[in-house]
């Protein structure tokens, strides 16, 4: 498993770093001078003059490596440009070349022979792809839930319906669109256990209270369940979250509809429960790992 940032790392910056050491030579800089402007070792500048560091003949001989490379060694000798400032033309030069079907998306699919095997119109290296928009809400969450595993006291928050930790995709329309716990979060003897990855599609009641409250205009991606109580309530109101209480039944949607009616900036959600129904409070917020900062502020 080789991810693009490794090919930036081992190919990209040495040969850039080879480029700009060579440049800079040329343009009258001593090896001292150039360690110093590079950031790098004067062994290392030797090492790069003597050809003993690998280069990347692709990355090298590209028409925007080759350009940029100039025109920073000409700032960089005269002190027209700062160190820093390129180090920002190098990033969003990367950033260009990861995109997709560039230049450092090639050489990963090159490097990653199966990822040219998925359909044509697939791109990891495009940040609109389905399976990039995907991976960053199940990432989200696994962070959001390695809090929560790691949070003292959380397990005793946990309903005994159980709880779950539920994010989705910016446009998401159905349930199919929602990741979350598969079978939710249980306290096993004091312990918040998850069961499994996240996956998508596998939440309804966590699911159905976020999206229902996404097609009120509330600007949330992910939402969480924990046990009611008043106490609770009242620390999240304290720390500046707007609460507002809705009668939970089969017309979820609807009740959420009214309730963010009358108070459409809220984002704790609560029902205090009735015949066969446990009280429960909804927290939402704008990604899973701040829903779960939020919930570690509470024990």
């Amino acid at each position: 498993m080789q991810f693009v940032e490794e090919i930036v790392v081992d190919e990209f910056l040495p040969t850039v770093r080879s480029l700009l050491a060579g440049k800079l030579r040329e343009r009258g800089l001593t090896q001292s001078e150039v360690a110093t402007v590079l950031g790098i070792s004067q062994s290392a500048v030797s090492k790069y003059a003597h050809a003993d560091v690998a280069t990347n003949d692709r990355i090298a001989t590209d028409e925007r490596v080759e350009a940029l490379t100039e025109e920073l060694a000409d700032g960089l000798a005269s002190g027209d440009v700062t160190p820093v400032q390129a180090l920002i033309e190098i990033e969003v030069l990367i950033r260009e070349l990861e995109s997709g079907g560039d230049l450092l998306a090639q050489l990963h699919e090159d490097a990653v022979p199966g990822l040219a095997d998925r359909d044509s119109s697939f791109r990891i290296h495009d940040p609109d792809s389905d399976l990039r928009t995907t991976e960053r809400v199940l990432s989200s969450l696994r962070r959001g839930l390695r809090l929560l595993e790691n949070t003292s006291g959380f397990a005793g928050l946990i309903p005994a319906v159980g709880s779950n930790l539920v994010a989705c995709t910016p446009d998401a329309a159905d349930l199919d669109d929602v990741a979350g716990v598969p079978g939710r979060i249980f306290d096993v003897k004091g312990q918040a256990t998850v069961p499994a990855d996240p996956e998508f599609g596998v939440s309804e009641h966590v699911a159905t209270v976020l999206l229902a409250a996404r097609r009120e205009g509330s600007d949330v991606s992910a939402a969480i369940n924990v046990r009611y109580e008043p106490a609770l309530l009242e620390t999240l109101a304290e720390a500046g979250y707007v609460t507002a209480e809705f009668d939970e039944s089969e017309a979820i949607e609807r009740r959420i509809a009214e309730t963010l009616a009358d108070e459409p900036d809220a984002t704790v959600l609560y029902q205090t429960g009735g015949m066969g129904i446990e009280p429960l409070i909804y927290v939402l917020g704008t990604d899973a790992e701040s829903v779960a900062e939020t919930i570690r502020s509470l024990v």
